[in-house]
């Protein structure tokens, strides 16, 4: 689809023109009543997105992970409400990795490597027992995908959501984060390829939630400076008082970090192993998605607080992404182990040259 070291723009613009014309505000809106966006989701489907990056021997659409990521800032930045990450990034990998079918539906995980369901195998047979919380869009998924350690062994069990019990349940944005029951569900073993762990899937997780805070945190940071433009208070408009254009420049400040270190992150692992900047996106993204949100919230004032106004799709999103794959404590813990095992004589060399300096 383009060179793996570059986006392609196309990418850029025919994804962002899509959600632009399907996606404004009463469909998100709709979307959060009824759990789930099925026109939204066929739209983005027909453009093959949801498998970008994805080989397509394996049924994917090709590209480079650097594309599906940016697929995912545009995501993030509409505040889309599909399950674009799963279904490709993390799913769609995951079966691919195990040599298994990629369904032509939904298909999402089980985060946190399963932590809560167990595994046995016997023969050719994997048995999955357990119960899974905050499972995104389990309810309108085709296939749920989760990852095990069996016996030493990361496993794949691609499971058919007919075979699960489900109950819904939703993020702080309305989205689908549902409880699921496996009762003794029987699929064929089917381990990862070499390198392919709970590990490397947690990382995975993260960078995608880094990329969706990205397009959100710059979508927010655009509406407010939008808004502060075109209100007007005491005969000129809010955005030439100084107590609120210190607002915006946080958010725009933060709108540009955050997609500074997701494109960073996004680069390094499309080259290769990427701990050190997924993990230091991941957190820097954390804490500006805290900090942009408290900032807009502030120079909207009241407005931003209504349901009609579409600043509390991107707020809503980035409070409950933060969480997701790791939180501010457990990224922050997992780099300063980091630093320290690297020694105090390699920690430059660690900040400026990230994994290529990992040991």
């Amino acid at each position: 689809m383009t060179d793996p070291v570059h986006v392609d723009p196309l990418v850029t613009e025919t994804a962002d023109r899509l959600f632009s014309e399907i996606c404004g505000h009463e469909a998100v809106q709709l979307a959060e009543t009824r759990g789930e966006a099925p026109e939204i989701w066929n739209a983005f489907a027909d453009t093959g997105f949801p498998w970008v990056s994805i080989d397509e021997a394996a049924g994917g659409s090709g590209g480079s992970l650097l594309d599906a990521l940016e697929v995912l800032r545009v995501v993030g930045y509409h505040a889309a409400p599909i399950p674009a990450a799963e279904t490709g990034i993390l799913g769609g990998w995951l079966l691919a990795s195990s040599g298994q079918e990629l369904p032509a539906g939904i298909v999402t995980v089980v985060p946190n490597g399963g932590s809560e369901l167990r595994g046995s195998v016997s023969g050719d047979e994997l048995t999955v027992s357990g119960r899974a919380l905050r499972v995104p869009w389990a309810r309108v998924a085709e296939r749920i995908v989760v990852p095990l350690e069996v016996d030493g062994q990361t496993v794949v069990a691609s499971i058919d959501v007919e075979d699960c019990h489900v109950e819904p349940m939703t993020n702080m944005a309305g989205e689908p984060r549902d409880t699921v029951d496996f009762d003794e569900v029987h699929v064929p073993v089917a381990p990862t390829e070499s390198g392919i762990d709970l590990e490397a899937f947690r990382f995975r997780g993260a960078l995608s939630r880094a990329a969706l805070m990205a397009g959100a945190i710059e979508k927010m940071s655009q509406l407010t400076v939008s808004y502060t433009n075109d209100r007007v208070q005491f005969g000129r408009p809010v955005a030439k008082f100084q107590a609120v254009q210190q607002h915006l420049v946080w958010g725009a400040q933060d709108a540009a970090l955050a997609r500074m270190v997701a494109e960073t992150a996004a680069r390094e692992a499309n080259r290769g192993a990427a701990q050190f900047e997924i993990a230091a996106a991941k957190l820097i993204a954390n804490q500006a998605a805290a900090r942009a949100t408290k900032a807009c919230h502030q120079a909207h004032g009241a407005m931003g607080m209504t349901q009609e106004y579409p600043l509390h799709h991107l707020s809503r999103r980035l409070w409950s992404w933060r969480k997701e794959y790791g939180g501010d404590a457990e990224w922050t813990k997992w780099l300063g182990k980091v630093a320290v095992s690297q020694g105090a004589d390699q920690l430059y060399p660690l900040i400026t040259g990230g994994s290529a300096n990992f040991n």
